[in-house]
Order: C-alpha cells, then sequence, then structure tokens
C-alpha cells in the first residue's frame, strides 16, 4: 500500500517506547493515524510528531475485543505493538501477547484493513525457557491463523532515548558500587535502534517485506552482556566493580524482586538471560534482516551516549570522549 495523507493507520501500543519511533516515522509520510490505546488522555505528547489533525488517540484494550474493533474500522493497514516486560495483574503475558495479539489481528480482518504488521521478539519460541519468549511465539501464531499475510518482525534489545535497557543499567550505575553480570554476562545481545525498527515497520506496511516468516531485527554489533555494561559505564563516566553471578542465584534474586512496582528484575527475564539474543543465520542467508530491507542499521555509539549524559557525575558538563 502507499502511505500518503489518504491512507488511515490504526496503530495498538502507539504510545509506547517503540510506538512514538514509529509514530514519527510514518507521520513524515503524511498517512492519518489513529493511536489505539488504555490511557488516551496521556498520547498528547504524540500530537507534535505530526500535523494538526494527523494523529487522533482513541482507547482500546487488547483484552476487550469490542474496543479493538472500533479502534480498526476503516483502517487501511494495522500496526501492533502492544507488549509487556513484566506481567501486572490482568496485563499478563498470555492475557497481552497472546490472546490480545490475536484479538488485534481479527479486529483488523474483520474491518478490512489490507496489511498488518505484528511486533515480536528475536528468541521468540515454544520451547523458550521463558514465559514471555514462548507467549511471544503463541502471539505470533495466532496472528498468522488469523490475519495470514501479516508482517511479523522480531527485534532484539531495542535502544534509543526513554528506553528501558542502557538507562537501566546506567541508573544502576550511578546508586551501586557493584554490578552484577548474570551467568558471568556471557549472553550475547545484538541491540537494534528504535528508529530501525520503524523503518522496517514502514518496510512492512509499503510491501517491502517478502513472505510469510519472521524479519529478525538486530545491530551492527554483536556484543556480551558484559561489553555492554562496560560500554555503559564508559559512557557514564563511572568506574564500578563487575561481579560475576550464576544464573541460580539471580533467579532468587529475581523472585524477590519481581513483586515490586516496576521490579528490577524477575524471575522470567534471568530465563531470557539463559539464551543468546542475536539475528540467526537462517534470517541472513535469507535477507530477513534490516539490511534485507536496505536499511543500515545505526550504531550504538552514535546515540547512546547523548542520552547517558545525564546518569554521569557532572550531567551534561561531564565531556564524554570516545577512546581511538
Amino acid at each position: 500500500m502507499s502511505l500518503n495523507n489518504k491512507a488511515l493507520i490504526t496503530i495498538y501500543g502507539g504510545s509506547g517506547f517503540i510506538g512514538r519511533h514509529v509514530v514519527r516515522a510514518i507521520a513524515k509520510t503524511g498517512a492519518r493515524m489513529r493511536i489505539a490505546v488504555r490511557r488516551p488522555e496521556l498520547a498528547g505528547f504524540l500530537q507534535p510528531l505530526g500535523d494538526v489533525g494527523q494523529i487522533n488517540a482513541v482507547q482500546a484494550n487488547v483484552r476487550y475485543p469490542d474496543s479493538l474493533l472500533a479502534a480498526a474500522q476503516d483502517a487501511d493497514a494495522v500496526v501492533n505493538l502492544v507488549g509487556i516486560l513484566f506481567p501486572s495483574g490482568k496485563q499478563t503475558f498470555k492475557a497481552v501477547m497472546d490472546e490480545g495479539a490475536r484479538n488485534v489481528a481479527e479486529a483488523a480482518r474483520a474491518q478490512g484493513a489490507r496489511t498488518f504488521v505484528h511486533i515480536s521478539a528475536i528468541g521468540a519460541s515454544p520451547t523458550a525457557p521463558s514465559y514471555y519468549a514462548r507467549s511471544k511465539a503463541a502471539g505470533e501464531e495466532a496472528v498468522r491463523e488469523t490475519f495470514p499475510g501479516a508482517v511479523i518482525l522480531r527485534p532484539s534489545i531495542v535502544f534509543g532515548p526513554g528506553d528501558d535497557f542502557f538507562n537501566r543499567f546506567a541508573a544502576m550505575a550511578r546508586i551501586f558500587p557493584v554490578l552484577p553480570l548474570i551467568g558471568g554476562g556471557k549472553t550475547k545481545i545484538q541491540p537494534v535502534f528504535a528508529g530501525d525498527v520503524a523503518k522496517a515497520v514502514i518496510a512492512g506496511l509499503t510491501g517491502k517485506t517478502e513472505g510469510h516468516d519472521p524479519y529478525e531485527l538486530g545491530g551492527p554489533e554483536v556484543l556480551t552482556m558484559k561489553e555492554i555494561i562496560r560500554r555503559v559505564l564508559a559512557y557514564t563516566m563511572r568506574k564500578r566493580l563487575l561481579l560475576s553471578e550464576p544464573f541460580f542465584i539471580a533467579k532468587l534474586q529475581g523472585a524477590l524482586l519481581q513483586w515490586l512496582p516496576k521490579p528490577l528484575l524477575t524471575v522470567d527475564q534471568v530465563r531470557m538471560l539463559e539464551t543468546d539474543n542475536v539475528v540467526s543465520e537462517e534470517a541472513k542467508r535469507a535477507g530477513r534482516t534490516l539490511e534485507g530491507l536496505g536499511i543500515e542499521p545505526v550504531a550504538i555509539e552514535s546515540v547512546v551516549p547523548d542520552y547517558l549524559e545525564q546518569y554521569r557525575p557532572r550531567g551534561q558538563f561531564s565531556v564524554y570522549r570516545p577512546e581511538p
């Protein structure tokens, strides 16, 4: 489909971290957007990303199919960005990322949307050790069954201003003298810039993806968790002791910390760290990557140091100089 001022796109979860990047990218095409979120009154910050009347927030909840139908009415395309990192009350992995994904796909099909783009995650598998990854896999299967032509995108850990990855480690480095390396910090990650994920969504909406297999989105570097934390310390200009911690000890900590309103760690997140989170060789061979879509991935070094300056000893007045 063509993205222009005649197109209407419904974006479920469009006010989240990835959502604001997707909204910004689509706004540049001139397409109109309906942002379907649980609290539309809190999505006003998206308005400056587009022209007057281009972005309209409406109420919808993936646990209530009727609200999803209303949000998808007359939409040419639907994008599903809804996801959670940890369960809370009725917002469980199954309700949000499994059944919720099916509900969104059913609404898109019922309202006659021509295109459906669904955001999953690298590592999604029915046999994965974490509930998160298994629910993502169940959501993918539900989407395929309901909307056979759907485009499924699997990003690795997503970074960018306001992320919950680099910012979390930087905040910990500001407070704690010792930082844990769960599993020895050997888990490999391929962080991808949120703006690149947004470009992949545009590619999916405009028919540039091929086939029905998921596209795996990763950045230009594969790093271990130990290397990532060392970079965070360099960017924030702090020195901290790094202590190797076995997975079973981290699970015990997660069992306690996961009861906090916004947990620093959960048992399920430790399970996720038991598996590398990188683009598969199969996806590379098939061209189901950012590069295969003609997108040059943005490097961590060109983005992350700028938004982590708030965690430096003197904030913006601390001058970070990358090592030669």
